[in-house]
C-alpha cells in the first residue's frame, strides 16, 4: 500500500477528537456534538472512498492504514 495521504489523517483525527468530546456529555449537548462528530465522520469516510477508488486501493486496507496512522501520531509524545 502506497504512503497514508495527511489529508485522509487530518480527516480521520478530525472526527476523533470530535468523538472524544462526547465524554461526559448528556442531553441536548450530547446530541450537539454527536451531531458534529458524524459529520466529521462522515467527511472522513467518504475521503477515504473517494481515494481509495481514484487509487484502486483496497478501501478496507485504506481505512485501517489511516486509523493506524492516526493512533500512532497520538500516542507518539514527540508529534
Amino acid at each position: 500500500m502506497a504512503e497514508v495521504p495527511d489529508e485522509l489523517i487530518r480527516l480521520e483525527r478530525s472526527a476523533e477528537e470530535e468523538r472524544a468530546k462526547l465524554a461526559g456529555l448528556a442531553g441536548e449537548e450530547y446530541d450537539v456534538q454527536w451531531a458534529r462528530w458524524r459529520e466529521t465522520s462522515e467527511a472522513a469516510q467518504a475521503a477515504v472512498t473517494a481515494h481509495a477508488a481514484e487509487s484502486g486501493e483496497n478501501r478496507y486496507e485504506l481505512e485501517q492504514a489511516v486509523k493506524k496512522a492516526v493512533r500512532r501520531t497520538e500516542e507518539d509524545p514527540g508529534t
